[in-house]
C-alpha cells in the first residue's frame, strides 16, 4: 500500500512541474469537420482554444454585459451565398423583433463554458453544432460560413470559413 501510494504521488509531484501551457487570450478555432447526414442536417466541429479559460456561457449570463440580445450568444456563424458569381452576405439577425424563420436557423449559439481546474487555466477542445436547418431557402444553391467565437472578455476569435457548401435540391 505504501508503494502505490509513494507512486501516486510521484506521479501527482511530476505532473504539476509539467510546463504552463503558454496560449494568447484571445480563442482560437479551426474547422475539424462539417458533415451533412441523410436528413440533410449538418453538424460542424471546431477546435478551440483559450488562453485565459474564459470561453464559455453560464445560464446566468444574462445581465451586466450579456445583457445585450447579441451578446448572449458566443458562436457566431455567418451566412453567405453565392449569387451571380459574387459571395453576398445574408444578414441575420438573432435579435430582430419580426418573428421569422431565420430566428430557428442554427447561426448564432451559446457554448457552455467549462470552467478549467488546476493551476493551468488554458482551455482546449472541441464544439460540436448542430444545425437542423444549414442553409436558408433560396434559388442560389452555394453557400458558406465565416464562423467566429467571442469569449467572456469579448475577445474574438480568428475566422474560418466553411465552404462552399452545395444544397441538397
Amino acid at each position: 500500500m505504501k508503494r502505490f501510494l509513494l507512486i501516486v504521488i510521484g506521479a501527482l509531484s511530476i505532473a504539476g512541474c509539467l510546463p504552463k501551457k503558454e496560449l494568447p487570450v484571445e480563442p482560437a478555432i479551426s474547422l475539424t469537420a462539417f458533415t451533412v447526414n441523410d436528413n440533410n442536417k449538418a453538424e460542424m466541429t471546431l477546435h478551440f482554444t483559450d488562453g485565459d479559460g474564459n470561453f464559455g456561457l453560464d445560464d446566468e449570463d444574462t445581465s451586466g454585459v450579456f445583457a445585450e440580445c447579441i451578446r448572449k450568444y458566443n458562436l457566431f456563424a455567418e451566412y453567405y451565398e453565392l449569387q451571380n458569381g459574387v459571395w453576398t452576405h445574408i444578414v441575420i439577425d438573432p435579435c430582430d423583433e419580426i418573428p421569422s424563420q431565420e430566428e430557428d436557423m442554427a447561426f448564432y449559439n451559446r457554448v457552455p463554458w467549462v470552467k478549467p481546474t488546476g493551476q493551468d487555466q488554458t482551455q482546449e477542445g472541441e464544439i460540436k453544432v448542430t444545425m437542423e436547418d444549414w442553409y436558408l431557402p433560396s434559388d442560389f444553391d452555394t453557400i458558406k460560413f465565416r464562423v467566429h467565437v467571442v469569449d467572456r472578455e469579448m475577445n474574438e476569435s480568428n475566422t474560418v470559413e466553411v465552404g462552399p457548401l452545395t444544397k441538397s435540391q
